[in-house]
């Protein structure tokens, strides 16, 4: 049998909740206040928030134009005039301003030996030098040694004895060992020759030696070492 004062006091309660739901939602319609009330709220404040916070257009730090600078150089032996940003990596000048897209970007920091072209007569890394400072040099690319109806004698050899597997790093390759046999031409030694004073004997470790600064990720070193035999 249900208790009386249970049935009062929970009757009582129903009464307080209605009553008091109903003051709530009067005195929000009095108000104006809608469920979409809080979105709004929040939205106004981001927006507030967010606009304290971003500087005024006459706070921003002013960006000048990067430094020019008119560098000639001998390319191939064709003397090319070119207006660079003194930042151009002599790379990038050949590559992006001479078109001469032979000479390939692998690293960017002077390990793999792809960007190798010659300059006045000796190899260099060309995205290590800028090409400011490579003014009025002679620069010698893959594109001056040879087409493909008249090829260099030593690019010959590396097809013939398939010097390369996707071709990426070839150029570099093949300038690095033409600059070798002119530094054995010139008597230069390396850390393997046996005589220091002495002119340096072409073998097959000495080409390893020398031609260590050029990778080849597809791993067709025997070919690269055979190609240059053939041709020396």
């Amino acid at each position: 049998m249900s208790n009386p004062r249970n049935i009062n006091h929970h009757r009582d309660i129903k009464e307080r909740t209605e009553v008091h739901g109903l003051s709530a939602l009067e005195q929000n319609a009095n108000l104006g206040v809608t469920r979409r009330t809080p979105l709004k709220v929040s939205a106004d404040t981001a927006t507030s928030a967010s606009s304290e916070i971003a500087p005024a257009n006459s706070l921003l730090p002013s960006t000048s134009s990067p430094d020019m600078s008119e560098v000639t150089l001998k390319v191939n032996g064709k003397v090319r005039e070119l207006r660079v940003d003194t930042r151009t990596t002599l790379l990038d000048a050949l590559r992006e301003h001479l078109h001469l897209t032979g000479s390939k970007k692998g690293c960017d920091h002077g390990q793999c030996g792809a960007c190798t072209v010659m300059v006045n007569g000796r190899r260099i890394n060309s995205c290590l030098t800028l090409a400011v400072m490579q003014q009025n040099a002679e620069v010698s690319t893959i594109e001056g040694l040879g087409t493909t109806d008249n090829l260099h004698p030593l690019q010959a050899a590396f097809i013939k004895h398939d010097g390369y597997q996707c071709g990426y790093c070839t150029p570099g390759q093949i300038c690095s060992s033409l600059a070798v046999f002119q530094e054995i031409k010139a008597g230069i030694p390396s850390h393997v020759s046996e005589d220091l004073l002495g002119e340096p004997v072409l073998h097959a470790d000495e080409v390893r030696e020398r031609m260590s600064g050029n990778i080849c990720r597809c791993g067709a070193y025997a070919n690269i070492l055979a190609a240059i035999e053939d041709y020396a």
